[in-house]
């Protein structure tokens, strides 16, 4: 069954006293694959990562990195890992060449090996012509790109990001995305990505949702959003108060949330008719002025919105 799969992680469980952080969680991500980790947080995103790594040991479960154990072989299993933790952790007085050389020969790669890799991974991610730069000299984006160059450092195989975008300006973002998206596809990198963005949780092959340390629904973003499917109305007009108040009221409307000047109404399936026609006729009612309320195709954030609130 995961034969073609670079990361194989079964019944993963770490406890931190009396609090169950993660609970028997089980992943699996193949080559050339973005599996995208999300939930709320204290979730148990970070300590999986780390639990994947090997920087947090395990209570129980297995890790298994391109057909190697990580807990018989944790040297060799780590030697095909990359990983880019949630908070800059370079050297600032560091230049961006010196940052790469420090990090490689702690990996024990030879000059010969780190050099070329450094140059062809600062190309990649667009900083060769900065690789003299102090580093403490770089932009946020710039400083997460020079990250994402040390992690590749090895050529892993299994490339762990952590938040690798929060911070960062929309064009930053889309231009790291482009960066992972090139990974997977070209290199056959196998990524696994923790994000609290739904626009890039949407780009991974397969989303994750992990809620009080367990993974509760797994499938492609498509399959995700099928779940909620003939369930959103999209309401707007004004008042929006009005609007949201009267909504709120209706004992089909399941929840409401406001996406810009929209709001966003989870309603039961059966009922979403005649929600439509007692909303219309009860905002008219009260002098209020609808401009579109029509069923959507649901967002991602329409279905995590939802099983986060789950009990």
């Amino acid at each position: 069954m995961y034969d073609n799969y670079t990361l194989i992680a079964s019944h993963l469980s770490r406890s931190f006293g009396a609090t169950h952080a993660v609970e028997d969680v089980s992943l699996a991500v193949a080559a050339g694959e973005i599996y995208g980790l999300v939930g709320p947080d204290g979730a148990g995103k970070t300590t999986t990562l780390r639990l994947i790594c090997g920087s947090l040991k395990l209570n129980s479960g297995t890790v298994s990195i391109g057909g190697v154990s990580l807990e018989r072989h944790p040297e060799q299993a780590r030697a095909k890992i990359g990983y880019l933790s949630q908070s800059f952790s370079l050297y600032e007085e560091l230049t961006v060449l010196e940052n790469i050389r420090f990090l490689a020969e702690v990996r024990g790669l030879a000059r010969k090996e780190w050099l070329s890799r450094a140059r062809e991974n600062l190309a990649f991610v667009g900083l060769d012509a900065f690789r003299g730069r102090r580093t403490g000299q770089l932009s946020g984006g710039m400083k997460q790109k020079l990250s994402l160059a040390c992690a590749l450092v090895n050529r892993p195989r299994l490339l762990l990001l952590d938040e690798p975008t929060t911070g960062v300006d929309p064009v930053t973002r889309q231009d790291f995305w482009q960066l992972i998206i090139r990974l997977a596809g070209d290199q056959g990198i196998a990524v696994l990505v923790c994000t609290p963005y739904m626009d890039e949780a949407t780009r991974c092959s397969r989303v994750g949702f992990l809620r009080a340390g367990k993974i509760i629904v797994e499938g492609s973003p498509r399959f995700l959003r099928e779940k909620l499917r003939g369930r959103v109305l999209e309401l707007s007009g004004t008042p929006r108060e009005l609007l949201a108040k009267i909504a709120r009221s209706d004992p089909a409307v399941q929840d409401t949330q406001r996406f810009g000047d929209r709001l966003h109404l989870l309603v039961d399936a059966d009922q979403a008719e005649h929600v439509r026609t007692r909303l219309e006729e009860q905002i008219t009612a009260g002098g209020g002025q609808i401009d579109r309320l029509k069923e959507i195709t649901p967002l991602l954030e329409d279905v995590f919105i939802d099983l986060a609130e789950e009990k």
